[in-house]
């Protein structure tokens, strides 16, 4: 059963992340992997380290467009949001952001061999338009995610004080996000490497700095990158945060209220469910 025990909360929301006991069966992460494959066949002009909102699934004649692609131009598919909705997953994040629990989004990263694209030392919260700021990202990996392959890697208590530092923008096209945290605000040499099998996952803060490699092995490294906020948070739909590298649809990207309640009053569950 899925469940953190009281060290793992702890751990959480002391260093900012923590890596659960619990994992995904082998089965669930063979059904993922043959997913993903066919995520990235569906999305040939997209870099498969900004598959942004994988788990909308449009139906042909749907989108913007019409094509079946998602305002964030990637065409979706369901077995990403069954992942993100399943109970095992959101009894993790209940345990560490209460039980109101809001899905808000989902990205797959996927770094090929060799050519995988660097993730900047980063805070989630300079790109995320919810207010107060307030989310749990769950990081599931789908493959061996190492240190040789471009591991996610974090800056444990840099999440403090709920503090958004100040971010320098790159002029580079070899990144999967083009801000990144000022270099004199932290300390890398502090860095944990978060080192995961298949199936395995960790979890960190909104205001967790963090940051992720290149891939220059000959192994594909990708992780699913599921985001929760409270109840208590806003999805501000008029935040529009340009620049960032990656495509971004807030103003229509649909919301699901999974557990609890909308405490604020004001979230859409309506907008973008074409359904």
């Amino acid at each position: 059963m899925a469940h953190l025990s009281t060290d793992e909360v702890a751990h959480y929301h002391r260093e900012g992340y923590v890596i659960p006991r619990f994992r995904l069966s082998a089965e669930r992460v063979r059904s993922l992997a043959q997913a993903l494959d066919t995520l990235i066949a569906s999305n040939p002009g997209v870099r498969p380290e900004k598959l942004v909102s994988a788990h909308i699934q449009r139906k042909p004649g749907q989108g913007l467009n019409g094509d079946g692609k998602n305002d964030e131009g990637v065409q979706g598919n369901a077995a990403f949001l069954a992942l993100a909705t399943d109970p095992d997953i959101l009894d993790l994040v209940e345990a560490v952001i209460g039980r109101d629990i809001i899905l808000w989004g989902a990205h797959v990263f996927c770094k090929p061999p060799r050519e995988g694209y660097e993730t900047p030392w980063h805070q989630d919260g300079h790109y995320w338009p919810m207010r107060p700021l307030a989310t749990c990202t769950v990081w599931v990996a789908l493959e061996e995610s190492v240190r040789e392959n471009g591991c996610l890697q974090v800056i444990p208590r840099s999440h403090i004080g709920g503090v958004t530092h100040a971010h320098l923008r790159e002029d580079r096209d070899d990144l999967t996000l083009t801000m990144r945290t000022r270099d004199e605000l932290f300390d890398a040499n502090t860095a944990v490497a978060l080192e995961l099998q298949p199936g395995q996952m960790s979890m960190h803060d909104v205001y967790l700095i963090h940051g992720a490699g290149k891939n220059t092995s000959g192994k594909r490294r990708t992780g699913i990158a599921l985001r929760y906020m409270p109840g208590t948070s806003v999805f501000e739909r008029h935040i529009s945060l340009a620049g960032t590298g990656v495509t971004t649809a807030f103003a229509t990207r649909p919301l699901w209220l999974l557990r609890g309640q909308d405490r604020t009053g004001r979230n859409d569950f309506k907008v973008g469910h074409w359904d």
